[in-house]
């Protein structure tokens, strides 16, 4: 099949673009308002943007839903204002945990609470990070790029250079990261999650 987006009605029950890229790492940002108030927010559309020095990036489409909707997402409006935000990473255990602070809450009601998780502040940043994250990066905003957008909310992708490494000593063997200690979880398309148990080695030819 073949349609293109925004003129062709590609005849499925849901939009294939999200499930065609997969499996998305989760970034679980973390971000604090004008008044110190912290915010949690889970990201699929996030990944690492750069090797040297380290920078990720993280994409926000549309606003707020139902009750809340029309305003802006707080974890963007917070990373303008104060140029500063933390990336957690998700294990499996924490599945849970993230999918709670998937929830719109009100502006200045924590999502750390609401997810029992623990806030600790950042070494560099004021953004805090999740303890019970197995690593976390802390982030200096480099650019917020507007992208097109439908009309219905803002696309914005936010590039971030990485400050500071957290990283959990559980998930080290030998001195490397081992993601089948943690699992990390990652988003495929629709509703469904994937985890990572299974890792496998291929060197690139000489």
């Amino acid at each position: 099949m073949f349609y293109r987006p925004g003129l062709d009605d590609h005849g499925l029950p849901r939009n294939p673009f999200n499930a065609l890229i997969t499996p998305r790492p989760i970034g679980w940002v973390a971000s604090v308002d004008e008044n110190g108030v912290s915010n949690l927010a889970p990201f699929s559309f996030f990944n690492g943007a750069a090797y040297e020095p380290p920078a990720v990036s993280v994409a926000f489409t549309g606003a707020k839903l139902g009750e809340l909707a029309g305003e802006r997402k707080d974890t963007l409006a917070n990373i303008k204002a104060s140029g500063e935000f933390t990336v957690n990473l998700v294990s499996t255990a924490l599945m849970d945990a993230m999918n709670a602070t998937a929830a719109h809450l009100p502006i200045g009601e924590s999502e750390f609470k609401a997810a029992g998780v623990t806030e600790v502040a950042g070494q560099v940043v004021k953004a805090p990070i999740v303890a019970e994250s197995p690593a976390a990066f802390e982030c200096k905003l480099i650019e917020a790029v507007v992208l097109p957008n439908d009309g219905t909310g803002t696309n914005t992708t936010v590039f971030g250079q990485v400050v500071g490494v957290h990283i959990s000593d559980d998930i080290l063997k030998e001195g490397f990261v081992d993601p089948t200690i943690y699992q990390p979880l990652a988003r495929m398309g629709y509703l469904d999650y994937t985890t990572v148990k299974d890792v496998f080695t291929l060197k690139r030819p000489e």
